[in-house]
């Protein structure tokens, strides 16, 4: 089997998910075709070396539909005669575009390929294209398919995470994010967001709030109390876990991911076309897959994917030095830790999505850079990238710097 090398990985800054978010201006196939052109500009090759470009998309609707992948090939000169596909595996449709360009590159069926994705949010709204997973009840119903929110509560009901826990972790997510932005360390893999004109639309991430405290989160209510208890998903979900006699609905927007707006892109190649190139690989994919789990708590899928990936590469969770596990919900990455056996100090080091937004489809792939950036700037070697993904499923990838 051929090695599958990261040559590079760019990201948008995350604009808030909004009609005032910084990004809302801009479609997404404009705002993703910089990503295109920054790999380009900073890795020196021909588009038409490109096999293929895979884009994560959670919600491939409206300007984001009809395959906004090729849309994006389309918007970046000179990539108008490169492929492109669109996949979504909702909130791991980024990592899931990186790990099939790997699979391609390890297959012997490419030589150089884009992964990344794209979410507009504030342009394309969540489930404003339906969908029979979670508008048919002739399947929600059988398989006790409840929203995400309650799937959240119900974790953190069920493994004793209190609203203290879960605000406090939201605390330290804010708190990291604002000091990575302050001692610069996503300054490698940050592209501004230009106008045509070459004005700077947006530079760094707008959803980070640095002065969040217990004292603030603890003003707000939580978010999905009426939904679970007046509308009968904490019933649903009680029919699935009768061990508990409530759920205890902690979650807010303040402890959950942000809704925003990005972009990302990571450059993959082959040993042979590295070589080609003339570019160094900053690390090779060790493994990568997807699980699937209960659906009703849905959200745990995290840990289970990552002994899955970790076992095909011959490795152990102690074997990796930093991990990126999406903040979808607080209580995930608490439960991730705890079923992993993994301390904080490894763990979203520079904060996650809960201080800097959750771009669905782009999101995965931008931990990738995430990830690499900060294993380059300690010096480390290894590093896991997984999240948690409607449905009960989950994606991850390991990698190792060479």
């Amino acid at each position: 089997m051929n090695e599958a090398y990261i040559l590079d990985a760019v990201r948008t800054p995350r604009g808030k998910g909004r009609a005032s978010g910084a990004l809302h201006e801009i479609g997404p196939a404009r705002l993703a075709a910089g990503m295109l052109t920054a790999l380009r500009e900073r890795n020196g090759f021909e588009p038409e070396r490109v096999n293929d470009v895979i884009l994560g998309c959670g919600e491939p609707s409206l300007e984001q539909a009809s395959d906004v992948a090729k849309a994006v090939t389309f918007a970046a000169p000179g990539f108008s005669h490169v492929p492109g596909i669109q996949i979504n595996r909702f909130c791991g449709s980024g990592l899931e575009a990186c790990n099939f360009a790997s699979a391609m590159i390890m297959a012997g069926q490419a030589d150089l390929m884009i992964g990344g994705g794209i979410e507009s949010m504030s342009r394309v709204p969540m489930f404003v294209g339906g969908g029979a997973w979670v508008t048919d009840p002739q399947i929600t119903i059988p398989n006790r398919i409840v929203p995400q929110g309650i799937s959240a509560d119900l974790i953190a009901t069920l493994y004793g995470y209190s609203r203290q826990d879960v605000d406090a972790y939201a605390v330290e997510s804010q708190r990291r994010a604002a000091a990575a932005w302050t001692e610069g360390r996503f300054a490698r893999g940050i592209v501004p967001v230009r106008e045509t004109n070459g004005i700077t639309v947006l530079d760094r991430d707008e959803h980070v709030r640095g002065d969040t405290t217990l004292a603030s989160l603890g003003k707000l209510e939580p978010s999905f109390t009426v939904m679970g208890e007046k509308m009968g998903f904490d019933a649903m979900a009680l029919q699935r876990y009768p061990q508990i006699a409530a759920i205890d609905h902690v979650h807010h927007a303040g402890n959950s991911s942000g809704i925003v707006d990005g972009a990302a892109a990571v450059l993959l190649a082959s040993a042979a076309m590295t070589e080609r190139l003339g570019v160094k690989p900053r690390a090779r994919v060790r493994s990568f897959g997807t699980v699937g789990t209960e659906p009703t708590i849905m959200l745990t899928g995290p840990a289970p994917a990552a002994r899955a990936a970790l076992k095909r590469a011959g490795m152990d969770a102690k074997d990796i030095d930093l991990f990126e596990c999406n903040e979808a919900f607080a209580a995930v990455v608490l439960r991730f830790m705890d079923d992993l056996g993994v301390p904080h100090d490894k763990v979203n080091v520079n904060g996650g999505a809960i201080a800097m937004g959750h771009p669905l489809g782009a999101t995965g792939a931008m931990l990738v850079g995430t990830v690499l950036d900060e294993l380059e700037r300690r010096n480390l070697a290894t590093g896991l990238i997984t999240l948690c993904v409607g449905g009960g499923m989950g994606s991850v990838m390991v990698i190792e710097r060479v």
